[in-house]
């Protein structure tokens, strides 16, 4: 290997250049195309151990050859610092499909109850009360109904935002406008920008994991493809080889696939070096970097059989003798954020209650309240509560007026009040932000909108959300576009 002195090219008289020897198979002009940096230290390290540290690059899945791969931080998404220090250095996000009616879950309204069956002033219809009571739980005394007795324990844990608001009540545009801040264009999803910002703490997983939902709720726009998150449509009942079938291959040794990446790579930087750079190439190999390390982790991180059965019940991965998919999602989620993952979304649903809201609401809320609270616990005992935010809602509210005045009514959708709640990463527990009129129909206090919401989640990974931009098309972009405030109260 031939050393080359960099006194002379500006840089600090510590470094030297590696020219690496031309891979077996493949040469272009009988020298490599690129010629990267390397710190004497680095240089001592990559060769002065011999090959135990040859042994150990390759069980990490790293080219000891590979010059570019040696000197680049680790891989492709290296962990970042925020703005500021913060608490919060993972999400988990629980996405209540559906839209779940505020006066039935986390807000309570008497006078729907007076009023039931009965005009109210400036909304066009007849009250309809919630069947559920609401009783005060936990030292803070937040009234919670009935239909989560189990989230309800962890209400000192919680900040709610109940004066939210959605643009558009329409179920794709509003979803998309929660995940993206902007329900018609094409921008980053809030995971994408959350891993720009922060990278991950484990090159062998994603930074970003969704677990079902849109392709737009988890889409990296203009944000380099890297940042993407990667979609597992989970379902319990399919075996994991099946459910994660692309990331082990039976055919090709894990040496042969280490010479595939390191061979496309380099012809990706020819191609670069010659041509032009191809952001959307540069992705793709990216995203086969993480495929090929994944194969190391992602099955173990998915198999809940490796839990207890005392967890797996915890989680109520049996539900009436069925498999409860948000159980096992919500389990998932927990072991994915242990290895490095900084934000998990899981799609949940069943709020959708346009009829029958005594069955309907308290169908949905069975299917989410012993698993969630589980998951607060389990954070909380092995102490990464402190450092997840876990968050919960919908897309936007319901009406507090009947939707059908015969048979078994329900909601109709509503944008001008809709509810959230944050908990653990820097939240600050037993809190309420916001009220609605006495209806519950319109937020009337601390009023606050998608773009507020993105504001403090960023802010409880440390980011002034005015400062993380990316620059596109002439212009900086940012999640809150030119909006957004940040919501205070819920930071302790």
């Amino acid at each position: 290997m031939a050393l080359l002195s960099d006194q002379d090219s500006g840089d600090s008289p510590d470094a030297v250049m590696l020219r690496p020897p031309a891979r077996a198979g493949f040469s272009c002009g009988g020298h490599s195309e690129s010629q990267p940096f390397a710190s004497r230290r680095d240089f001592l390290v990559r060769h002065g151990l011999g090959f135990g540290g040859l042994a150990l690059a390759a069980l990490h899945g790293i080219n000891p050859f590979d010059a570019v791969a040696a000197t680049t931080p680790a891989g492709p998404l290296p962990p970042k610092k925020p703005h500021f220090p913060a608490k919060a250095k993972a999400v988990i996000h629980i996405y209540a499909a559906g839209a779940p009616s505020t006066m039935d879950t986390w807000d309570p309204k008497p006078m729907l109850k007076r009023h039931d069956g009965k005009q109210i002033p400036g909304y066009g219809g007849l009250a309809l009360a919630s069947p559920f009571e609401f009783s005060k739980q936990g030292e803070s005394g937040i009234e919670v109904s009935e239909i989560f007795p189990e989230l309800g324990k962890h209400v000192d844990r919680m900040a709610l935002i109940r004066s939210l608001q959605a643009e558009i009540p329409d179920h794709r545009i509003a979803a998309k406008a929660l995940m993206t801040g902007s329900g018609l264009l094409n921008k980053p999803s809030l995971g994408s920008w959350t891993v720009y910002g922060l990278g991950t703490e484990n090159q062998n997983m994603p930074g970003f994991v969704s677990l079902g939902g849109e392709n737009s709720f988890r889409q990296s726009a203009f944000l380099p493809g890297i940042y993407q998150g990667c979609n597992v449509n989970y379902d319990p009942r399919t075996p994991l080889t099946e459910l994660l079938s692309n990331i082990s291959n039976p055919f090709t040794t894990v040496e042969r696939q280490r010479n595939q990446l390191d061979l496309t790579r380099e012809l990706n930087q020819i191609h670069a070096a010659k041509l032009q750079r191809d952001a959307q190439l540069e992705a793709r190999i990216q995203a086969f970097e993480i495929a090929f390390n994944m194969q190391r982790e992602a099955l173990e991180a998915f198999d809940v059989a490796k839990e207890p059965q005392s967890m797996r019940d915890r989680y109520e991965l049996q539900q009436n003798r069925q498999r409860n998919s948000n159980g096992t999602k919500l389990l998932i989620a927990r072991r994915l954020v242990e290895r490095g993952v900084r934000f998990v979304q899981v799609v949940t649903g069943g709020w959708d209650t346009h009829f029958d809201i005594g069955k309907s609401v308290r169908s949905a809320a069975a299917g989410i309240d012993q698993p969630a609270a589980a998951l607060l616990t389990d954070l909380a005992e092995s102490g990464l509560l402190d450092s997840t935010l876990v968050i919960w809602g919908g897309e936007f509210g319901r009406t507090p007026t009947a939707q059908s005045t015969t048979g078994l009514p329900g909601r109709d959708h509503n944008g001008k009040s809709m509810l959230t709640w944050m908990a653990g990463g820097g939240v600050k527990g037993g809190t309420v932000v916001g009220a609605t009129d006495d209806f519950g129909g319109r937020a009337i206090e601390n009023v606050a909108d998608i773009h507020d919401l993105h504001a403090t989640i960023l802010a409880l990974l440390g980011f002034d959300h005015e400062r993380l931009t990316y620059r596109y098309n002439g212009r900086d972009f940012r999640l809150t576009d030119v909006y957004g405030r940040v919501i205070s109260d819920v930071i302790a």
